[in-house]
């Protein structure tokens, strides 16, 4: 969960929490993200903090996104 007194900035501790759950297998290759609204809901975060996580794991190389289809696991 997102720790609310950490200096750490919420949408980092968002991209830290998903790509955890994509190393871990729970997210696997090629699956479609959850929606923006449905990741913003289950950790309890705002849109815009959900938008620069996303953006942050596909800096890191660990997502793709496709206008109007959503945010997929990158394949190795």
């Amino acid at each position: 969960m997102i720790d609310e007194m950490s200096p750490t900035p919420f949408y980092v501790q968002l991209a830290d929490l998903l790509a955890k759950r994509i190393e871990d297998g729970e997210l696997e290759p090629g699956q479609l993200l959850p929606s923006e609204a449905h990741i913003q809901q289950q950790y309890g975060v705002a849109r815009g903090t959900v938008r620069a996580a996303l953006k942050l794991l596909r800096e890191r190389g660990l997502i793709v996104t496709m206008p109007q289809r959503g945010s997929y696991v990158r394949r190795k």
